[in-house]
């Protein structure tokens, strides 16, 4: 039997990604290049749209694609994306038993290909089975690439693959080559692999193949290069005021969270404890509920974490988007210093499974598994992913107790025995994605559930308790949906709905000492307050967004986006011997949120310059219905309506391919949250007299991201901010009672910049960042109108992040890394209080802190499979660390963690 030599027509990812779906690899490619050439980034939507609905529609290529599928827009930046080139391919050898039975196939390969050309994942997305699929990943894996570039910058890519595996022609075969063959045809092409049979004109031949026998021909799959971190890179460029933390590195890593975003410049996170406590979020001077947080766009409390944004399991996580005061109008949101949006796996195409298990001091555990599949043929899309995560918080204290014989106070040291944290949650998400009748419709379902046990006093580390607690179980649905309407025109629109039930309960009769045991009974039951309280809290929630998007022509774009929010809100007091309080939590409390807004983006001069401008509506409607304080116990009724304008810009200009500068402005409002106004009915008391915050929120800065040089990768972002805020609401945390109130004016002015380098091959890499923020009291009427010039208290206003990591690799087995990671966290001591409050030498202050943590993490991958494992030391020094006056948070921990990707 003859063979035929290899025809290697090598389909290069490259090459057909700038292919139209549908038409033959060869009919275009011929020298790795796409036809038409990329114009800002890909097609127009007017030329999207037409490709949708003819795959040989338009003359230019398709854009290269984000992880998710997501094309991007004209204007995305100038980031023009070459493909990666073959530079060293590898023939697969024919299976044995195959050739024997005389089976052929094709097989489709996903390859991962780093920065550097190496393929660091070869993954099966078309299978054959009978040893092709192995063989095709075996040869695929050896392969070196000539990076992809986005402006001239080497990046990584995901290209698809295909080899034809074809069994030789017995009559009339053609002689075999020199060097033999396998009889295996990788379809496509690609200049610089190596000449397939019948001489190196066959490579540049536009001409299709010549005609095989019935059941012999190939066929090229229309293939597509996405680069990874595209959608990160875009949101870079762009005018919008963000920062964009891909969490590729710290889903490996051990810490939460709340620590990946304080290691971010602007971000500072303080935390009461460990793993569940409370925890306060800082950007730009701005806190609490003046930062809105989201999951995939949805406001988080209404996508199943109500326990705040620094407990979100971090693998969950592909990215987070910091939004540093001017927040885009597609969110449909009132936000006064900005916006933190967490985005998830949105991949929608193949099979792929993830899990992670972390363990820890103080009975530390953390669990998250994750799987999604798409059965192409039909479009059906289902995703599945779930969490554990549990802590006991044990660790040991530095208190004041009183001596057993005199009674006199002295030191001691005490295991915190009242702080353990349960979470689990779960979601299931199904529907029909790439489907001429839309390109996304998606059903979330999701539960979220967890119990926090309270050691002492809202932010007063004192007198212990022993038996208080709280908790929540929210279950809820998203639908979306999205589609393109044709002639530039995009929609996507979401619903939502969240039931929450949270609970506190407080009615202990014992006094317990800070070594666990119960030293006297008391006279009435209730360690927080008395009378004692079991509480339960039930709210409803519904959100509607519909965003319009029109491109009436590459340079212009303009973006509708409404977005109602409604939340109704009842409690109880279960305790028969509490009469007061449930006569005084009978009621409800409703508030109803529209928001809506316009934008115009621009992009001119090639896309040096893009500007986007905004105006924004904001509407609310509160009712209450109750018996509220100061009325003597009469049942009344509370109606407030309010309506504000608020209106911003972002500019973008590109003063070449490595430097950029940014200038943004907007002037925000927030609304109060109902926890703001009604108080949380357990520890925060209500205050109905609070009105919306407004602020002037302004940004200037610029960026250098030079990647592709002889020395390595560098990296400097540098940014100015001032906000400028009437009738900020703070958290007045007296002894007494803690409510919400007004401070008349306040301003915050700073700098935050962040600065990086990577050595030539990845081996070295060093970050570091700075904040400073001088946030001070404007005016001198209201709330501490005698503080008027100091600085506002109880917040740090000056620190910063290093971080230093070597790696090494190929260390025991090809592709494999194994990288040490050095972090180290400043934070500069600051008064609980107003400055000119009291004598310096006797007033209360946070001193300042160094902390450090170390780790060891090893990265194996055999495709399509990836292994990791992390030890992991926080709080190195074992210093004594406090984000809030008097309350310690853990000395020194030890963790580790192991993950798995397929």
């Amino acid at each position: 039997m003859t063979r035929r030599p290899l025809a290697l027509r090598g389909l290069l990812a490259g090459a057909l990604a700038f292919l139209l779906p549908g038409v033959p690899a060869s009919a275009h490619a011929q020298d790795g290049s796409a036809p038409g050439g990329l114009e800002r980034g890909g097609l127009g939507e007017r030329d999207r749209d037409a490709s949708a609905r003819d795959p040989s529609a338009g003359a230019t290529a398709p854009a290269a694609s984000s992880p998710g599928g997501e094309r991007a827009p004209p204007g995305a930046g100038d980031a023009r994306v070459e493909p990666p080139r073959l530079v060293e391919g590898v023939e697969p050898e024919y299976p044995p038993e195959a050739r024997a039975a005389r089976r052929e196939g094709t097989v489709v390969l996903k390859l991962l290909i780093d920065a550097s050309g190496r393929v660091t994942e070869a993954e099966i997305a078309t299978p054959a089975g009978h040893g092709f699929d192995e063989a095709a990943r075996a040869a695929a894996r050896r392969f070196r690439f000539m990076p992809a570039r986005r402006g001239g910058t080497p990046v990584a890519s995901r290209i698809l693959y295909g080899y034809d595996f074809r069994l030789p022609e017995e009559p009339n075969a053609e002689p075999p080559s020199a060097t033999g063959g396998s009889g295996v045809t990788a379809t496509g092409t690609a200049a610089t692999a190596p000449p397939p049979a019948g001489g190196p004109d066959r490579a540049n031949n536009a001409a299709p193949p010549p005609a095989r026998e019935p059941g012999q021909t190939s066929t090229a799959a229309p293939i597509a290069v996405t680069v990874r971190g595209a959608e990160a890179e875009r949101l870079r460029q762009s005018a919008q005021a963000i920062t964009v933390i891909e969490t590729e590195e710290a889903r490996r890593r051990t810490a939460d969270m709340g620590e990946v975003l304080a290691r971010t410049q602007g971000v500072g996170v303080r935390r009461s404890a460990g793993l569940g406590s409370w925890s306060r979020l800082s950007l730009n001077g701005l806190t609490d509920d003046q930062i809105r947080f989201f999951l995939d766009g949805v406001p988080i409390e209404l996508a199943g974490y109500p326990f705040g944004v620094a407990n979100v399991p971090v693998n969950l996580v592909e990215r987070v988007e910091i939004y540093r005061g001017v927040v885009p109008v597609h969110f449909g949101a009132d936000a006064l210093g900005g916006a933190v949006n967490l985005v998830t796996d949105r991949d929608v195409r193949g099979t792929h499974g993830a899990a992670s298990y972390e363990i820890g001091s103080y009975d530390t555990h953390r669990l998250t598994l994750s799987a999604r599949h798409l059965h192409e043929p039909s479009g059906f899309f289902t995703r599945l992913s779930g969490f554990f995560d549990y802590a006991k918080n044990d660790y040991p204290v530095d208190v004041v107790v009183p001596n057993e014989n005199t009674g006199r106070e002295q030191p001691a040291r005490a295991y915190r025995f009242h702080d353990a944290y349960r979470a689990a949650g779960g979601s299931a998400e199904l529907g029909f994605v790439n489907r001429p009748w839309a390109r996304r419709l998606l059903l979330r379902a999701f539960v979220t559930d967890h119990d926090k046990e309270h050691q002492h006093k809202f932010g007063v580390m004192k007198v212990p308790y022993g038996e208080v607690t709280n908790g929540e179980t929210a279950p809820g649905a998203t639908l979306q949906y999205e589609q393109r309407l044709g002639r530039g025109v995009a929609l996507e629109a979401l619903l939502g709905y969240t039931y929450g039930r949270a609970t506190f309960l407080d009615v202990s009769d014992c006094n317990y000492d800070w070594f666990g045991r119960c030293v006297r009974k008391r006279p009435r039951p209730g360690e927080d307050e008395s009378p004692p309280r079991d509480r339960v809290f039930q709210e409803h929630s519904g959100l509607g967004r519909l965003s319009l998007r029109y491109r009436p022509h590459p340079e212009h774009a303009l973006q509708l986006s409404v977005s109602p929010t409604f939340i109704t809100r009842t409690a109880e007091e279960r305790r028969q011997d509490n009469p007061q309080a449930r006569e005084q939590l009978r009621g409800e409390h409703s508030l109803f949120t529209w928001v809506h807004g316009v934008e115009h983006q621009l992009n001119l001069l090639d896309d040096r310059l893009e500007n986007r401008f905004f105006v924004k509506d904001y509407v609310q409607l509160l009712r209450m219905r109750g018996r509220l304080p100061g009325l003597h116990g009469r049942f009344d009724r509370r109606e407030r309506d309010t309506h504000r304008l608020g209106v911003g810009d972002g500019l973008r200009y590109r003063l070449s391919g490595w430097l950029y500068a940014k200038a943004s402005y907007e002037w925000a409002t927030r609304l109060p949250r109902p926890v703001e106004v009604f108080g949380d009915g357990a520890m925060i008391v209500a205050n109905l007299a609070l009105k919306p915050e407004t602020s002037h929120n302004g940004n200037l800065g610029f960026t250098i991201d030079a990647r592709d040089t002889a020395s390595g990768a560098w990296r400097l972002d540098a940014n100015g901010f001032v906000r400028a805020v009437e009738r900020l609401i703070v958290l007045n945390n007296r002894t007494d009672s803690i409510q919400y109130i007004h401070v008349s004016g306040a301003r915050s002015l700073g700098v935050e910049a962040a600065a990086g380098w990577t050595s030539p091959g990845e081996h070295v890499a060093l970050d570091g960042n700075i904040t400073y923020d001088d946030f001070r009291k404007t005016s001198d009427e209201g709330n501490f109108a005698r503080s008027e010039g100091e600085r506002m208290p109880n917040r740090p206003w000056l620190f910063a992040n290093g971080s230093a990591r070597v790696q090494l690799q190929e260390v025991v087995a090809p592709r494999d890394t194994l990288s040490l990671t050095w972090d180290t966290r400043y934070v500069h001591g600051f008064y609980l209080g107003f400055a000119n409050w009291g004598r310096v030498e006797s007033k209360a202050r946070v001193p300042s802190q160094l902390l450090h943590s170390i780790a060891l993490t090893y990265v194996a991958r055999d495709e399509p499979r990836s292994v990791s494992f992390t030890l992991e030391a926080h709080n190195l020094t074992d210093e004594r660390a406090s984000d809030f006056y008097g309350i310690q948070r853990p000395g020194r921990t030890l963790f580790s963690k192991a993950t798995l990707e397929m």
